[in-house]
C-alpha cells in the first residue's frame, strides 16, 4: 500500500511540467484503475484492484457532473473468518475545483495560454460527492466462534451475498491536463481518492452495529470531446 501511494506521489510531481488549466471541451471520458481497501468488520486489509469509466460534462471549466462506473474486488479476513467480494458499482456525481474561487478571467483561453504552471496545477484540485448503487458478489468463509461472537453483539452473517445497496461516494483529487489545441487542452491525468460509505452494512456479509466503507485510490486518462460554443 505504502509502495502505491509512493508511486501517485511521484505521477503527480512529474506532471507538474506539462500540466494546463482544466478542459475548454464540455464532455470529457476516462478510463483508469487502481487499488481498493475494504473497511469492513473484517478489517485487516488484503489490498485488491479495481478499474472504472466516467463520463464528465462541465458546467462551467470547474463545476462538472458526471457518472462513474465501477468493477473491483474488496478482500479481507480476521478472526479465522475471510471473505472476498467482486462487486460492480455505478454512481452520479459532481466535482467542484479550485479554480471556482480563483477569480479566473471570462477569457479561458487566454488564461490557459497566459497562466503559470503552479496556478494550473492549484486551479484543478477538487473536492466531489455523489448517489449511486453497489452490486455484491461475496464469498465469504466464517468461523462458527466468529459467528456466535457476532450474534452476540446483536449482529448476524448475512445470506444475502449478491444484493444491491445504495452508497455515497465522496471524491478528492486533481485532474492534470496536457497537450495544448486552439481551444484549450484534450487529455488529462486524474489521481483520485475515492471513499465509499454504504447505508447497509453488508460488503463482507458481516452484519454489525456499523455501516461498512471502502476506498479506491486510482489514476486514470481523460479525453476532452466537442468544441465550446
Amino acid at each position: 500500500m505504502k509502495k502505491t501511494i509512493f508511486s501517485l506521489l511521484l505521477l503527480s510531481l512529474g506532471s507538474f511540467g506539462v500540466a494546463h488549466a482544466q478542459f475548454s471541451r464540455p464532455v470529457s471520458v476516462g478510463i483508469g484503475g487502481g487499488t481498493t481497501i475494504n473497511l469492513t468488520d473484517l478489517a485487516n486489509v488484503q489490498a485488491q484492484y479495481a478499474g472504472h469509466v466516467d463520463v464528465d460534462g462541465l458546467i462551467t471549466p470547474f463545476i462538472s457532473v458526471g457518472v462513474h462506473a465501477e468493477r473491483g474486488a474488496l478482500k479481507g479476513h480476521g478472526y479465522e473468518s475471510d471473505f472476498k467480494n467482486k462487486y460492480w458499482a455505478f454512481n452520479a456525481n459532481a466535482k467542484l475545483r479550485m479554480g471556482q474561487f480563483m477569480g479566473l478571467p471570462d477569457n479561458y483561453s487566454y488564461y490557459n495560454l497566459q497562466a503559470s504552471p503552479f496556478h494550473k496545477i492549484l486551479a484543478n484540485f477538487y473536492v466531489g460527492a455523489g448517489a449511486g448503487f453497489i452490486k455484491n458478489d461475496i464469498v465469504a468463509n466464517i468461523s462458527s466462534n466468529y459467528r456466535t461472537a457476532i450474534e452476540g453483539m446483536g449482529g448476524h452473517i448475512s445470506e444475502e451475498l449478491d444484493g444491491i445497496n445504495f452508497v455515497v461516494p465522496l471524491n478528492v483529487g486533481v485532474d492534470i491536463p496536457f497537450g495544448r489545441t486552439l481551444y484549450g487542452p484534450q487529455w488529462a491525468v486524474n489521481i483520485n481518492y475515492q471513499h465509499t460509505v454504504t447505508t447497509k452494512d453488508n460488503l463482507d456479509a458481516v452484519v454489525n452495529k456499523k455501516d461498512d466503507h471502502y476506498g479506491y485510490i486510482s489514476v486514470g486518462l481523460k479525453y476532452a470531446l466537442f468544441h465550446r460554443k
